[in-house]
């Protein structure tokens, strides 16, 4: 039995990469493996007043997030990065599972959205957003146009 972390064997890489290619091409994401797609699952609430947005963010600091809103999209990009200068002098590494690397997502949130509306909150590894809704526009009264 090999130990597995998250179904993906330990030994895959070791004793799998007869021909190592570029992780971009090969579908892998270096930052979290294979499963870099569960990676920024987002969990989307509407309420009376404001769209609330949950991103799980797991082992990222807060100064390691950024949030931006620019025409119409708001993007939330991540960059985790190592600190290759700790020396570790009990043994040497079979498997190294942590790298340097980024991820991003973004929602389209309407042009009329502004950095004002949104509010950003991060704690135990998920960033909590509120987005408050735009006042609903008001239809034009109907007015009677006379006919000559």
């Amino acid at each position: 039995m090999m130990p597995a972390i998250f179904r993906e064997n330990l030994f895959d890489d070791f004793f799998n990469d007869d021909f190592p290619t570029f992780p971009v091409l090969s579908g892998r994401d270096p930052l979290y493996g294979k499963h870099a797609k569960n990676l920024m699952k987002t969990d989307v609430r509407e309420t009376e007043n404001s769209y609330e947005l949950d991103i799980d963010l797991p082992g990222f600091k807060k100064d390691e997030i950024n949030v931006e809103l620019k025409d119409g999209y708001l993007s939330i990009s991540a960059s985790k990065g190592l600190d290759k200068e700790q020396k570790n002098n009990e043994g040497k590494y079979i498997r190294q599972e942590r790298y340097v690397g980024s991820c991003s997502r973004s929602f389209y949130v309407g042009d009329n959205m502004d950095a004002k509306d949104v509010s950003a909150k991060f704690e135990d590894g998920i960033l909590k957003l509120s987005l408050s809704k735009p006042a609903p526009k008001e239809l034009p009264k109907p007015s009677s146009i006379m006919i000559e």
